[in-house]
């Protein structure tokens, strides 16, 4: 008697996954680029203002909720629309989130607020292997945004890919520390979350194979660096990297693999004597000054301070897309033996970063390899 499958009409059985990446250097084949329709300006909470100064802060809560200006958007679709033909041009496939109306109010029995933007699918979530993981963001007006990245996950999903979603976190005011201020330069590091749940942005994390290395931040505690250790199982290595930054938020302008056994470290940020014991035998590389930045209105209006120059999109182990304002930065990687590809992203900035922030390396072809020693 032939037995009848039990897969849900539309699945079948795929021999591999449309999802697979287990580091940040093989070579790229798939990814998801962000877009800046619906963008809207995020909704006054402490963690949103915790990393920005107190005038910038007051500014944004007059702002928020309404949509960014057209006159930043329009600088920014442009670069952004060069930097997906680039990856065109390159044999990259791109996908897209579905472009939302960020302005709409939604909330849960205890807080309500409007949207951000999908401008950054590195925060909110994180490919290990064939798994993606839906992460537990700390900002409320970033709780239910990988709903615009749901047609995507349903269709990886479909065709064989792991799909996890992290605890939906309460973000309660047990969460945040009351009357919160970053500490200043000679205090002890202190951070706007307590440890009442787990959160954390993806974008804390970056992968090595069995090794990922992250930094606690404004939007990373502990328990949320715990949840994820748990959840990989003892198969892979969660490494704390320490953040001398005053307001930490996302690894990627502190903390760069560009390729097995070789890291870029932000100067600023970084003590090279207290790297965890796994890098001794690594190359670590000692970023560079950024380029200053003379436009007066990116000054204001940047989200990520100066250190984008990190922010890299590596293409494979060799190539690498960087800023094409940062000319100190590409002749580093120059120098380093890499293959950089100039690229504009500068006026994404407003909007939470640049070309690591801007995508999600959904494929790249390659297998887990050994640790690296």
């Amino acid at each position: 008697m032939q037995q009848r499958s039990t897969a849900p009409a539309g699945l079948g059985e795929p021999s591999t996954s449309p999802v697979s990446s287990h580091n940040e250097w093989d070579p790229l084949e798939e990814v998801i680029v962000g877009r800046l329709e619906g963008a809207t300006i995020p909704s006054h909470h402490p963690v949103v203002t915790c990393n920005i100064p107190p005038w910038a802060a007051r500014l944004q809560g007059l702002a928020a909720g309404f949509r960014y200006p057209r006159f930043l958007i329009e600088q920014a679709q442009r670069e952004l629309d060069g930097f997906v033909a680039l990856l065109d041009s390159l044999d990259v496939t791109v996908r897209r989130p579905d472009a939302i109306d960020f302005r709409q109010r939604f909330g849960t029995p205890d807080w309500s607020a409007r949207g951000f933007c999908n401008t950054c699918p590195r925060d909110s979530l994180l490919v290990v292997g064939d798994e993606i993981i839906e992460t537990p963001m700390a900002w409320p007006c970033r709780y239910f945004e990988t709903h615009s990245y749901r047609s995507l996950l349903k269709d990886y999903f479909r065709r064989g890919a792991r799909w996890t979603s992290a605890p939906k976190p309460q973000l309660t005011d047990e969460l945040f520390e009351a009357d919160f201020r970053p500490p200043a330069d000679g205090e002890p590091m202190r951070y706007v979350l307590t440890e009442f749940e787990p959160v954390f942005d993806a974008a804390d994390f970056v992968r090595a194979g069995h090794d990922l290395f992250v930094t606690r931040s404004n939007v990373t505690n502990r328990m949320g660096i715990e949840w994820l250790r748990r959840h990989l199982g003892p198969g892979y290595r969660v490494h704390e990297i320490e953040s001398r930054c005053r307001t930490p938020m996302h690894i990627d302008t502190t903390f760069v693999v560009l390729g097995p056994g070789r890291v870029m470290v932000n100067p600023e940020y970084v003590d090279l004597g207290r790297l965890p014991e796994v890098l001794d035998s690594w190359e670590v590389l000692v970023a560079p000054e950024p380029d200053p930045i003379d436009d007066p209105l990116l000054k204001i209006t940047s989200m990520c301070g100066k250190w984008l120059n990190m922010n890299v999109l590596m293409i494979d182990e060799k190539r690498v897309i960087a800023e094409r304002h940062h000319a100190t930065m590409l002749r580093a990687l120059e120098e380093w033996g890499f293959e950089p590809v100039p690229c504009d992203l500068l006026h994404y900035a407003p909007f939470g970063g640049s070309f690591h922030c801007a995508t999600l390396d959904v494929r790249r072809r390659g297998t887990l390899e050994p640790y690296v020693r």
